[in-house]
C-alpha cells in the first residue's frame, strides 16, 4: 500500500474517534463495523459490546422499525434530524438526534452510517419541566428581616402586586429573587392562576425556544404539538430566571411576545393570544449586560417597568440573627433535634462575615452545623462546617463576646441602633487588642481591609492616644 493511502486510512480512523459526535456504521446485515469513542460515551457501553455484533442483539427498541439505522438500511432513504429513544444492553434509556444515510456501492446498498447527538439528559429535563407547576408556597410573610434595606424592597414589591406590569428583579446569587417573585404572584389577583418558573440558562438555544413558545407537529422530525411555557402560564405569571443568558435572537422573539401578547409555536403559522405577567431576574447589573451584548436594550426597557434590587446579605447584617434562628428552627424540626440556641461567639462571626453566597450560604452553614451537632442544644464554633471556618482565618479564643450576660433592659432602643452601637464597641475592642493594626484586625474579623476601613469611617472610629502608646503605627 502506498504511503499516501496509509496516511489517508490513519487520518480517517483518527478523525472518526476525535469528532464530538457519535458515529455508528453497520453493514448490509445490520452488524456494527464502526463505533467511535463519542458513541461509547453517549450510549454508556464499551466498543467490544457493540463491534461485530448485530444491532438488534445489543440495543432494544419498541420495535425494530424505530431504529433509524435499520430503517435506512431497509428503505435506502436518508433520515435527517430524527429523534430516537432506545435502550442499551443494561436497559438504560438513551435519546439522540440522528442524521442517518445509506452507504452505496454503485446501486448496491452495502450499509448505513449514523451521526448522533446526545440529548438524553436534556430530554429528561424537558419532560420534567413540561409536566411540572412551580410550588408557589412563598408569600411576603416568608421574607425574613426588618432592616431598612430589605423592608424597602418588600414595600416596593407589595405595591407591584396591584398591577400586571413586568417586573425585573436584580440581585446576587442567593439573595432570594424567586422568593420575591412568588410573593408578588401570590399577592396579586393572579394568585389562583399558574405560576411557571424557568431558568433560561438550563437549556441550549435549540431547546429553550420550543420550551418557551411551544412546537407544532411536523415542524421537524419527531416534533409534536406541545404548548410552550407562555401557553401554560396563560392567565398567570411566568418567571424567567437569568434572562440575560438568552441569545439576542431569542430575546427579540421574547420581546415580540410581550409586546403583542401573542405567541407562535415553532413551525406554526398562527398566533395564539396569551395573557401572561412576566417577572424576570438577573444576577448582574443590567447596564453592564447591555453594554457587553448580553441583554437587548429594548427588552430591558420592556421588562423593567418595575425594577427591584434585592440587597446582598452583607448590606443587611441586622437581619443575620433573625435569619440564622429561622434556619435553626427549620432544620431542627426537620432533623428531629432539640437545638434552640446559637452561641454569642458564633453570632458575632456570622455578623462579621461578608457572605458571598448571601442568604443561601447562611442557610447552608446552619444546616451544616446541625449535621455535626450531637447532644448539645447550642450551635458553637466547633459545629460550624470546616470549610467555613477555614475561610474565616479566625481562632475562637480571639473573638471577644459583646454583652455575654443577659440583664434587665432599662433603656429600650431600636434594634438597628443597638446593633450599631454593639458593633462599634466590638470593633474598638478588637482594634485595641491588636494595637490598631488594620491588617491583623481584619484577618481576625474575617473581612477585608477595605471592609474594615469602611466600617471605621462609617462609625467614626479613630486611633486614640492610648492606641498610639501601645506600639503599632499601621493605619
Amino acid at each position: 500500500m502506498k504511503q499516501v493511502d496509509v496516511l489517508k486510512n490513519k487520518a480517517t480512523e483518527q478523525l472518526v474517534h476525535e469528532v464530538d459526535v457519535g458515529i455508528h456504521v453497520v453493514d448490509a446485515e445490520g452488524t456494527t463495523i464502526i463505533y467511535n469513542q463519542k458513541m461509547v460515551q453517549i450510549e454508556g457501553m464499551n466498543q467490544h459490546d457493540v463491534l461485530n455484533k448485530r444491532l438488534v442483539d445489543v440495543f432494544s427498541f419498541h420495535k425494530n422499525e424505530d431504529s433509524t439505522l435499520l430503517q435506512v438500511l431497509k428503505n435506502g432513504e436518508p433520515i435527517k434530524n430524527a429523534k430516537q429513544t432506545y435502550y442499551n444492553n443494561r436497559g438504560q434509556e438513551i435519546t439522540t438526534i440522528n442524521h442517518t444515510i445509506p452507504i452505496m456501492d454503485g446501486r448496491k446498498r452495502i450499509g448505513a452510517m449514523e451521526i448522533a447527538r446526545d440529548v438524553t439528559k436534556l430530554e429528561k429535563l424537558l419532560r420534567e419541566n413540561m409536566n411540572r407547576r412551580s410550588d408557589t408556597h412563598y408569600t411576603f410573610d416568608s421574607i425574613i428581616g426588618q432592616s431598612a434595606a430589605i423592608s424597602e424592597v418588600v414595600e416596593a414589591s407589595k405595591r407591584a402586586t396591584r398591577t400586571s406590569s413586568s417586573v425585573l428583579i436584580i440581585g446576587d446569587t442567593g439573595t432570594g429573587k424567586e422568593l420575591f417573585a412568588q410573593s408578588i404572584h401570590n399577592g396579586s389577583n393572579r394568585s389562583s392562576a399558574p405560576f411557571i418558573s424557568q431558568n433560561c440558562a438550563a437549556f441550549p438555544d435549540t431547546l429553550i425556544e420550543g420550551l418557551l413558545f411551544g412546537t407544532k407537529k411536523g415542524a421537524f422530525t419527531g416534533a409534536i404539538d406541545r404548548p410552550g411555557l407562555f401557553e401554560q402560564a396563560n392567565g398567570g405569571t411566568l418567571l424567567l430566571d437569568e434572562i440575560n443568558s438568552l441569545n439576542p435572537a431569542l430575546q427579540a422573539k421574547l420581546l415580540r411576545v410581550i409586546q403583542e401578547k401573542t405567541v407562535r409555536r415553532v413551525g406554526d403559522t398562527k398566533d395564539k393570544k396569551v395573557d401572561v405577567r412576566i417577572l424576570a431576574t438577573m444576577n448582574e447589573d443590567p447596564i453592564d449586560a447591555i453594554s457587553e451584548g448580553r441583554l437587548r436594550k429594548d427588552l430591558y426597557y420592556r421588562l423593567s417597568v418595575v425594577t427591584l434590587f434585592i440587597p446582598p446579605l452583607r448590606n443587611r447584617r441586622d437581619d443575620i440573627p433573625e435569619l440564622a434562628y429561622a434556619f435553626l428552627e427549620k432544620y431542627d424540626h426537620l432533623f428531629g433535634l432539640n437545638v434552640s440556641k446559637i452561641d454569642d461567639q458564633v453570632l458575632q462571626i456570622l455578623m462579621q462575615y461578608d457572605w458571598p453566597g448571601n442568604v443561601r450560604e447562611l442557610e447552608h452553614i446552619i444546616e451544616g452545623a446541625l449535621n455535626v451537632i450531637t447532644y448539645e442544644d447550642t450551635i458553637s464554633y466547633n459545629h460550624l462546617p470546616m470549610h467555613f471556618r477555614k475561610k474565616l482565618h479566625v481562632k475562637p479564643e480571639t473573638i471577644i463576646t459583646v454583652n455575654p450576660q443577659i440583664t434587665e433592659i432599662t433603656d429600650i432602643q431600636p434594634l438597628d441602633k443597638y446593633v450599631e452601637e454593639s458593633e462599634t464597641i466590638y470593633l474598638k475592642q478588637v482594634l485595641h487588642q491588636f494595637n490598631f493594626n488594620i491588617t491583623k484586625s481584619a484577618e481576625v474579623l474575617g473581612m477585608s481591609r477595605q471592609n474594615l476601613q469602611y466600617r471605621l469611617k462609617k462609625f467614626g472610629i479613630k486611633r486614640t492616644q492610648r492606641d498610639d502608646s501601645t506600639g503599632s503605627k499601621e493605619s
